[in-house]
């Protein structure tokens, strides 16, 4: 059954066309890959998917039915969570106010509940990936590595997602054991009923995990 599609999408950035009539789309309990070279306009299109980006021309559907102005707020609704190439942190905040940020945990007064956070936070971060040296969710995302860094906006994506999680590389800056542990997770996600969208150049992952492949050139 369809999840989510997009027909004929078209993006230009000036007189540069970056995607032209590019369709695609991801049914329930599905995972698929998204591959092509450097330039092909892979993250564009997750852009595009994730409300981000608008094209230029093109339609949007969800559930067969097609949706219009399609930007971040209503891909949130839909239950659409995306890890980033490029991680989207804030390096001078922690761990904790990375994952809730804009979606933070308030009591009735509207301060902050940090002791829950931090505790989502730290459980999130050990159940899907298991990356070393990440001592506390208080600490600030400048004091990690990029591969620490990586498993943060993983664990953000992850915690809010309900339908569809979009990962663009998101093993490039992960150590083996961690990106192992990601792979896990996205099968079992597939049995929770979440779809996925690998964008990846490491086509063992993608044959690993995905039931099918899309090839943008």
């Amino acid at each position: 059954m369809e999840l989510l599609r997009i027909q004929d999408i078209s993006k230009k950035y000036g007189p540069n066309t970056v995607l032209d009539d590019v369709s695609f789309s991801i049914n329930k309990n599905e995972i698929v890959g998204l591959l092509g070279d450097n330039g092909a306009g892979k993250s564009t299109l997750v852009k595009i998917l994730s409300g981000v980006v608008q094209p230029n021309s093109g339609s949007y559907f969800w559930e067969s039915e097609k949706l219009e102005n399609v930007d971040r707020e209503v891909t949130e609704k839909l239950g659409i969570e995306t890890i980033f190439q490029d991680s989207a942190l804030v390096p001078q905040m922690t761990i904790s106010r990375n994952i809730f940020m804009g979606r933070e945990i308030t009591n009735r007064f509207g301060f902050m509940k940090m002791k829950e956070m931090d505790k989502i936070a730290a459980d999130v971060l050990k159940s899907v990936v298991t990356i070393e040296g990440i001592k506390s969710p208080k600490q600030l995302v400048q004091s990690l590595s990029g591969g620490q860094a990586q498993a943060v906006a993983i664990a953000r994506a992850v915690h809010f997602k309900r339908s569809l999680l979009i990962l663009d590389e998101p093993t490039s800056a992960l150590a083996v054991r961690a990106t192992e542990s990601l792979l896990d997770y996205l099968r079992q996600l597939k049995t929770e009923g979440v779809s996925s969208v690998l964008v990846t150049h490491n086509l063992h992952h993608a044959f690993k995990v995905c039931d099918r492949h899309i090839v943008m050139n």
